[in-house]
């Protein structure tokens, strides 16, 4: 009767551990025989209880181990597959790195052309400034020669006009004149000074010969005749103002007679 209990535990347990239990317990049997008792076999099916259960255990953990070896080959899989696509995004980073220091080596050379074209057309550029610099000082020193004409023949030509046209008498004769101004360092030049007589008065002829004249000129030049009116002590109204040109346009002309300006043109001498 126990034999067939203790068969029925083994029943109960793994088929791996079966045989080599039934052969324990055969091998006891054998050994002891009868003297066996009840309380043995039933000891003996605890064992066995408890084996079993242990083997279960054992089997659980190694279930719960399997599917924690099966997460962390998931994890490993989806980490090795988040290395493949970093290293993809890690080899596009490269590439685009590679591509962006072409361009700035294109950039560079670009630059660098540049500055180069740029210092091209600086020096260019400070040559054309050169040449007309040079021109400029070729056309004033032409106008200049010009003027110096215009105020040599104003000089024989004016006292004869002014008579014609004012009645005015020259005292002396006309010149071209220095004053110093109120300041005591620089000087005033007027191109055509002298003094005259108008109705038994004396008047001060002040006159500018210019190859052109433009408003600008104008309004510089009136500020001298105020000038030299109080410096020579002689109020502007006795102040003959004339201006030699060479030419001028309408609307400059009208200006200059507005302000009390005559106007004789080198034609004229």
């Amino acid at each position: 009767m126990l034999e067939v209990e203790l068969l029925e535990a083994f029943e109960e347990l793994p088929s791996e551990l079966r045989g080599p239990l039934l052969k324990v317990a055969r091998a006891i049997q054998k050994v002891v025989g009868e003297s066996v008792k009840r309380e043995d076999f039933i000891e003996l099916k605890g064992v066995v209880d408890q084996l079993a259960e242990a083997q279960r255990k054992t089997e659980e953990r190694l279930r719960q181990l399997t599917v924690g070896v099966d997460q962390l080959a998931e994890a490993q899989r989806k980490t090795e597959e988040r290395l493949g696509q970093l290293t993809v995004g890690v080899d596009q980073l490269a590439e685009a790195q590679r591509k962006t220091e072409e361009r700035l080596g294109q950039l560079t050379v670009r630059v660098d052309q540049l500055a180069e074209a740029q210092r091209k057309t600086e020096k260019v550029l400070t040559k054309l400034v050169e040449d007309h610099s040079e021109t400029r000082k070729r056309l004033e020193s032409m106008s200049d020669a010009v003027g110096y004409e215009l105020e040599n023949k104003s000089y024989r030509a004016l006292p004869i006009l002014l008579k014609r046209d004012l009645d005015l008498q020259i005292e002396d004769r006309l010149l071209r004149k220095f004053i110093l101004g109120p300041d005591g360092r620089r000087y005033i030049q007027i191109n055509i000074y002298g003094w005259g007589k108008r109705d038994g008065e004396r008047v001060l002829i002040l006159g500018e010969a210019k190859t052109s004249l433009s408003k600008r000129e104008v309004n510089k030049f009136l500020k001298h005749v105020k000038l030299v009116s109080s410096l020579e002590g002689i109020h502007e109204d006795r102040i003959i103002i004339v201006a030699v040109v060479h030419t001028i346009t309408p609307e400059v002309e009208k200006y200059a007679q507005e302000m009390g300006i005559k106007i004789y043109w080198s034609y004229e001498f």
